[in-house]
């Protein structure tokens, strides 16, 4: 198998390496593209290209069988031994910041899956679904998680943005409530100093329907900072979730009053995974990952039964 590899370095093995990373998105049962096309795309000759396509069957990368005129069809494909060949490192994903059990247990999740698949994952952590759709688009990422409704928004105002894997009800937040510094305070009124962290598709959209039609005043913050504001009387009120511990020990909370707003809730307590459907290479990889593993390891984190590894 190592002289096969090594085989790479020659004038085929170049070849396989750019075929490769074509065939990546290719579905099972999906016709390939014709040796000409190869050469024309590549400026190869046709052994060359005939050579490197029986050098990846060689390699288990791929599978082919001949139709006669109907061309060459694909029967399977090795997606990971196709990305080491194609040179196509490591993913890197973004997302929320890890300050819950909830996040850290879907951080391991992911990297736990990965590693058993024998791929590697790097995850960064930026606040605010905006930013990281704003990173995503930009390439600096490979996907992003955000919330059900982030996603949905992320999706309605970039073209060729998909969502390519949900978790399930639960999974991004627990439940999003109203926080109040004062105690006797079960709802949103007129002339409230309200945090709003327009970063924050979630926290913003679920706060800008909670208010409607009350007079309120809107404070500009970051989540980060709404337990120190409402602690210290800087807010009133501010639109959060559960998962912060020390929140739900130190203020009261509220139900939301607005229907949209606890519809949008709902929608924000699920964890997707988003990426830029033109980039095959990624979405190849990340089908390979079982949204059931990633969710009982989350579970696992959050009840306490192992430590978080991400």
């Amino acid at each position: 198998m190592t002289r096969t590899w090594e085989s790479l370095y020659s004038k085929n093995g170049l070849a396989a390496k750019n075929i490769a990373e074509d065939l990546l998105s290719v579905e099972n049962g999906g016709r390939i593209p014709r040796v000409s096309d190869f050469c024309d795309k590549f400026s190869l000759g046709r052994g060359t290209v005939q050579g490197a396509l029986r050098l990846l069957e060689l390699m288990n990368a791929i599978e082919l069988e001949s139709r006669g005129h109907l061309g060459t069809f694909l029967k399977s494909k090795d997606v990971s031994v196709l990305l080491e060949i194609a040179g196509i490192g490591p993913l890197v994903g973004v997302m929320p910041l890890p300050y819950s059990k909830k996040y850290e247990g879907l951080a391991t999740g992911i990297v736990d899956v990965f590693d058993n698949l024998n791929k590697r994952v790097s995850l960064a952590y930026m606040r605010g679904s905006r930013t990281r759709v704003e990173a995503l688009k930009a390439r600096r990422y490979d996907f992003a998680i955000l919330s059900l409704m982030a996603a949905k928004e992320a999706i309605a105002n970039n073209k060729g943005l998909e969502i390519i894997k949900t978790f399930g009800p639960g999974t991004y937040v627990t439940e999003h409530k109203v926080f109040f510094s004062d105690s006797s305070k079960r709802r949103i009124e007129a002339g409230m100093r309200v945090g709003i962290d327009r970063s924050s598709s979630d926290q913003a959209n679920i706060t800008l329907n909670e208010c409607q039609g009350i007079a309120v005043d809107f404070v500009d913050t970051n989540y980060m900072q709404l337990f120190d504001m409402l602690k210290q009387g800087d807010l009133d009120a501010a639109v959060w979730n559960i998962d912060e511990v020390r929140s739900v020990q130190t203020f009261q909370t509220g139900e939301f009053q607005s229907v949209e707003a606890r519809t949008l809730a709902k929608q924000a307590s699920e964890a997707t995974i988003i990426v830029d459907g033109m980039r095959h290479e990624v979405k190849e990889q990340m089908t390979l990952l079982d949204v059931e593993s990633v969710c009982r390891t989350q579970l696992s984190v959050e009840k306490g039964e192992r430590f978080p590894r991400y």
